[in-house]
């Protein structure tokens, strides 16, 4: 488990209040479950914010939100998407932390109570802790399956990201100060607007993992339409492009040029197999520049591509029905191996 910055978080009194924030669009067949997660927290010092962003659902959302009277602070707003929903509360929020719960997804009882104590144990300030997590169907919470993150150094964090993209937003609890510090989040994102921020955070704040299953996440199998798909790949291409042209080289795994520029070369293959070319071929040619003969890229651009592209011819002879099964199962399977270390 990585170490923290032996800095002081409060000693032994440390109760910060905490706000829970749970943005919702057309979110009424799951914002009960979601709100009485929330409410259950074996930690005290809550409250729960949920910000209904413009639901068209004739008022279900807003009447499941409402039932619970004065237990939450509830808002409705015009529909701007979740990066506007986040921002409305964070701006509104009371709490000295922050932390993102879907509508759809579940908080453990000791969501909160296990990271405040992480803080507290450790002395930790200007600090992230996230989680680890598990993925559910609608119709099989008891059959979930967990994901473990690894415990990546917070100075090789951002390389991680860019590699495994395997943080859930919601496992995270974060200082106000940080959006203070570093910006909320990007509104001009529709999909991507949560690991841009992170990404930029981590430039300042330790991103620490505290290795718990705390959350259970909500796998619809089908969950996007096409176009939203389609936006959500291109957004994702982009800001790992980004993400790639930012990393310093003290931020990339290696003792010397030589693992520098391996780490580099396995950075692109992770970028390769999931498509994002622009971005695999930046992280190459830094692999190059280090040493890296061109050789070993081709096979290795080989490997990655060949592996994306087998992949989707194999789905390609697959019905509707049976794609959304492998689907989930691939998300399964792409969340384990996302946990795996990677250096």
């Amino acid at each position: 488990m990585t170490s923290i910055p032996e800095e002081t978080a409060g000693g032994d009194d440390f109760l910060p209040l905490v706000t829970i924030v749970i943005p919702v669009f057309n979110g009424a067949s799951f914002l009960g479950g979601a709100i009485e997660s929330a409410l259950g927290q074996t930690y005290s010092s809550i409250e729960v914010i949920v910000v209904n962003d413009g639901s068209c659902d004739e008022g279900a959302t807003e009447r499941v939100a409402r039932s619970f009277g004065d237990r939450i602070r509830y808002f409705s707003k015009e529909n701007g998407g979740v990066a506007s929903a986040l921002n409305f509360a964070i701006h509104r929020m009371k709490g000295e932390y922050f932390s993102w719960l879907s509508h759809d997804d579940l908080y453990l009882p000791d969501k909160v109570s296990q990271q405040v104590g992480f803080l507290t144990r450790y002395e930790a300030t200007r600090t992230v802790v996230y989680s680890d997590y598990s993925i559910f169907t609608d119709e099989a919470v008891a059959d979930s399956v967990s994901v473990h993150m690894p415990g990546v150094p917070p100075k090789y964090f951002r390389y991680w990201l860019a590699a495994r993209s395997a943080l859930h937003g919601c496992s995270l609890l974060i200082p106000r100060s940080m959006f203070t510090e570093i910006g909320t989040f990007s509104e001009r994102l529709r999909t991507t607007q949560d690991y841009d921020l992170w990404f930029s955070a981590a430039e300042h704040y330790s991103f620490v993992h505290l290795p718990a299953v705390l959350i259970q996440a909500r796998n619809h199998g089908s969950q996007d339409t096409q176009s939203r798909a389609n936006l959500a790949f291109q957004e994702s291409n982009d800001l790992h492009l980004s993400f790639v042209k930012k990393l310093l080289y003290s931020e990339i795994p290696g003792e010397s040029v030589d693992e520098v520029g391996r780490s580099y070369l396995r950075l692109a293959s992770h970028l390769w197999t999931r498509d994002f070319i622009a971005a695999g071929n930046h992280s190459a040619e830094r692999a190059r520049r280090c040493g890296v003969s061109s050789i070993r890229v081709l096979a290795v651009t080989l490997h990655a591509r060949g592996t994306f592209f087998l992949r989707r011819v194999a789905l390609s002879f697959l019905s509707l029905r049976t794609k959304q099964k492998v689907r989930y199962l691939h998300s399964l399977l792409r969340g384990i191996q996302r946990g795996l270390k990677i250096f």
